[in-house]
């Protein structure tokens, strides 16, 4: 940051399931300037604790999980973006601790739950084609033909396939009868919706009932994308979210 700029509340980003905190970083040319950025890797991967099998997974624990994270890193208030079950988290922890958010972002997320359709497909592909069987086939849930780079695609495949299966399974358990719908007249903060227009797992429709739901939101759609939008569309979605952040100026 420029040292005659005011500083600004801090963004804290929460990937979703076969994600990294290694995705958002096609978001930071548009946003290093004014902002500090807090990433990290959601419980069940990478840096962070992976449980047991038979660990208790529940929304309530990767909202306390996100304050943790923020606390970690001295962030008060914060905005807060979160992608895809990030997203849901993100959710729930502005209507858990309102006083915390600033803002609030959701990319390719929404209020309900998984169905138990989705959880017994992903099993099949784990136990049929381990990691990297459910891996692929997510891959081109993610992604149109082409969409990225062949180096980027491989990096993205490359995380995605360290996942484990308890955790995959776990944490997708922990969206199963989730429904939000009642609470969000209860999100006060500004809040900034990016969707792909070819989510296999969340139609626009679901998201246009969000925005529907929310006091003080506003929803961009993009075309020719899918579940991977914030990675495969990085640039797009970044200068959005700085032109909503600029415009609201909640810091």
């Amino acid at each position: 940051m420029a040292p005659w700029q005011r500083p600004r509340l801090p963004i804290l980003f929460h990937h979703g399931i076969g994600a990294s905190a290694g995705i958002w970083a096609g978001w930071r040319p548009a946003l290093a300037d004014a902002y500090r950025l807090v990433t990290f890797d959601m419980r069940g991967y990478g840096r962070s604790t992976i449980p047991a099998e038979d660990f208790k997974w529940s929304l309530d624990l990767l909202v306390d999980d996100l304050f943790a994270v923020a606390d970690a890193a001295g962030a008060a208030r914060f905005h807060l973006a979160g992608e895809s079950i990030g997203g849901t988290v993100a959710l729930a922890a502005a209507l858990a601790r309102p006083e915390r958010i600033a803002s609030l972002t959701v990319s390719n997320g929404a209020h309900l739950g998984a169905s138990i359709q989705r959880v017994e497909a992903w099993r099949r592909q784990l136990d049929e084609g381990g990691s990297k069987g459910w891996s692929d086939a997510f891959l081109r849930d993610r992604f149109h033909d082409g969409a990225l780079p062949a180096e980027q695609l491989a990096w993205f495949a490359a995380e995605q396939e360290r996942w484990q299966r308890a955790s995959i399974l776990n944490a997708l358990g922990v969206l199963i009868g989730t429904d939000l719908t009642p609470r969000l007249p209860d999100v006060k903060c500004p809040t900034l919706l990016l969707h792909p227009d070819g989510s296999p797992f969340i139609p626009v429709g679901v998201v246009a009932e969000l925005l529907e739901g929310l006091p003080d939101a506003e929803l961009n759609v993009f075309g020719h994308s899918r579940h991977g939008l914030p990675f495969s569309h990085a640039v797009q979605c970044s200068r959005v979210f700085r032109s909503f952040l600029d415009s609201r100026r909640v810091d």
